[in-house]
């Protein structure tokens, strides 16, 4: 056998053994199964995936009321009176009592003007009502005496009429002198300014050594027991809200601590714009904890809708 006819033997042997490969892999490969490859789900949203069903908790309106007709809101504490001390006379300060922040009563002294000339004022008017008593007991003796004797027709009609005029006139010296001692002790007692009510200074506007004019301000003080709450509420609670419920409030500065107040005015408006009615309740605030400005979350009870 030549050369060439060697070469293409080994050709037929190569591509009949290529055959008998390919048959039996391509058969193998038409019997499997084509699968399709799920594509792996990103981290977060597996997080997701994998958290369970939540758990059934009581249903809560939008606008914060629950299934027993409890209804939260916030509000802000206020406090019901803001007074300004202001002194009724013009004088010097001569002693403060009271700064700004501290807790006062009701009557509690905050300033006194100098009360040296007022001291000797009144001691002068206690001296004319001395005199003027002096001098209408003389008037009435002499009046005595001519009453005794024009019974008898021992003195004249004229005698006894001057005698009678000026007892009057002693009795009326007596008025008017008690009347510039009780106005000297007014201005003494004036002189001492007090706390109109039970509260917190707010501000101080006077020191010691000055001349506060008529009707100065000297002191602000905010009422703080008791103090009152305002929030808002939905309009469609207006018919449920009644005086005298119960409200619970809490706020930041005692955490886990609960203040009980009761509804004292319900405003019979409705606001056009935020379709609210307000509510405002009394806390009593004894201990002083509450103070006017602070914000509090609001639990009120209107008890469960009764459907007619």
């Amino acid at each position: 056998m030549n050369r060439l006819g060697v070469l293409l033997l080994s050709l037929f042997l190569i591509a009949g053994i290529g055959c008998g490969k390919s048959a039996p892999d391509a058969a193998e490969a038409a019997a499997k199964p084509e699968t399709t490859a799920t594509p792996e789900l990103p981290a977060d949203v597996q997080d997701v995936a994998a958290v369970a069903k939540p758990e059934t908790k009581e249903e809560v309106s939008e606008s914060g009321e629950n299934s027993e007709g409890t209804v939260t809101a916030t509000g802000e504490l206020v406090a019901p009176v803001t007074s300004e001390v202001a002194v009724r006379m013009p004088g010097r300060v001569g002693k403060v009592f009271a700064d700004e922040g501290e807790r006062v009563r009701k009557g509690q002294p905050l300033l006194t003007l100098e009360t040296q000339y007022l001291s000797l004022e009144l001691k002068r008017a206690d001296a004319e009502v001395a005199r003027a008593k002096a001098s209408a007991a003389d008037a009435g003796r002499d009046f005595k005496r001519k009453e005794e004797l024009i019974a008898k027709g021992s003195v004249a009609r004229a005698a006894y009429d001057r005698s009678q005029s000026a007892y009057d006139a002693a009795q009326a010296g007596v008025a008017a002198a008690e009347a510039a001692r009780d106005l000297a002790r007014q201005r003494l007692a004036d002189a001492v300014l007090h706390s109109p009510i039970t509260g917190v200074v707010a501000e101080r506007r006077a020191d010691a050594g000055e001349r506060l004019g008529d009707a100065t301000v000297a002191y602000v003080i905010v009422q703080t027991s008791p103090l009152k709450l305002r929030f808002q509420l939905p309009e469609r609670y207006l018919a449920r809200i009644k005086r005298g419920q119960t409200v619970r409030a809490t706020v930041d500065p005692y955490p886990g601590q609960t203040f009980t107040g009761k509804v004292s005015v319900i405003s019979g408006i409705v606001d056009p714009a935020t379709r609210t009615v307000a509510v405002e309740t009394e806390f009593a605030n004894a201990d002083g904890h509450l103070s006017p400005g602070l914000f509090a979350r609001v639990e009120i009870d209107l008890g469960p809708i009764v459907e007619g």
